[in-house]
């Protein structure tokens, strides 16, 4: 049988929000992603992995998107973040032992109370129980920089594996989870396309498609899949909606609206490679 993979990469949660309006867009066209075998999800895109996966109302979501985000905390990757992560990356050049290093430092950093954060998390998630169907969920140890897929065998909870999965580092605290504490798994790539190797048609929707240190790009990763694949990133208008700062909850609607507009554009492309 063959296997198709939906696999979502980070973006805050303006890239929560466009690939909401992505996915919901090309629905409304006649391609429904939801109905992917593997589900991949990376930060931003373990959210929306997460409803897609436990079996959510992607329209729903979407408005969702559209209405004021009560409940969200507005953040910001500013000079002072920057500066601490790029000294992280200073040392051996071993891309684990740069995410130690990150880790670290996003330990160190005061933020936000990690169960705000996790309440935060659970408020995005309508369904908190994993679901039957493979969703892979990724993070980063914070002590050690070993990359770490989640899923429903782990024996960890749903909303702690996607709270971890987006711990931004230097914004968001390390989340913690039995013995370890972990960090967003964007920190080793935007997307993590390469869990995806196993299936024979990918779709990848991707907010960011270039990763810090030691991170491997989306269209790298992408070109040693076996399959067919479809790369969706952002076009110049979802840029200019997104806006500078993916950590602002007042560009989530204008982000989903884009996503959603741009699913026409997208629409032969993934088609070419969802269906038979």
């Amino acid at each position: 049988m063959t296997e198709r993979a939906l696999v979502l990469g980070g973006g805050g949660i303006t890239g929560i929000a466009w690939e909401l309006g992505v996915i919901a867009g090309l629905a409304e066209l006649g391609v429904d992603l939801t109905g992917a075998d593997v589900v991949v999800g990376t930060s931003a895109g373990s959210v929306v992995g997460a409803q897609i996966a436990t079996g959510v109302d992607v329209e729903e979501r979407y408005q969702a998107q559209l209405a004021p985000p009560t409940g969200e905390i507005a953040a910001s990757i500013g000079p002072a973040t920057m500066l601490r992560l790029g000294l992280a990356m200073i040392g051996p050049p071993s891309p684990q032992r740069i995410r130690a290093r990150i880790g670290r430092m996003a330990a160190r950093t005061a933020s936000t109370p990690e169960s705000d954060r996790i309440a935060v998390i659970g408020a995005r998630l309508p369904k908190h129980e994993w679901p039957d169907r493979a969703l892979r969920i990724t993070a980063v140890d914070a002590r050690t920089g070993a990359f770490t897929v989640f899923d429903r065998t782990s024996d960890v909870p749903l909303v702690s594996a996607v709270a971890a999965s987006c711990a931004v580092p230097g914004v968001w605290p390390p989340v913690t989870i039995g013995a370890h504490r972990y960090i967003d798994g964007g920190v080793r790539s935007p997307a993590n396309v390469d869990l995806a190797r196993d299936c024979d048609r990918v779709v990848v929707l991707a907010p960011i498609a270039r990763g810090m240190g030691g991170g491997t790009a989306v269209a790298a990763q992408a070109r040693r899949l076996r399959g067919r694949v479809a790369v969706v990133t952002p076009d110049a208008a979802a840029v200019t909606a997104i806006g500078r700062n993916v950590l602002d909850p007042a560009r989530r609607a204008a982000a989903a609206r884009a996503g959603r507009a741009q699913a026409k554009a997208a629409l032969a492309q993934v088609q070419a490679v969802w269906e038979e």
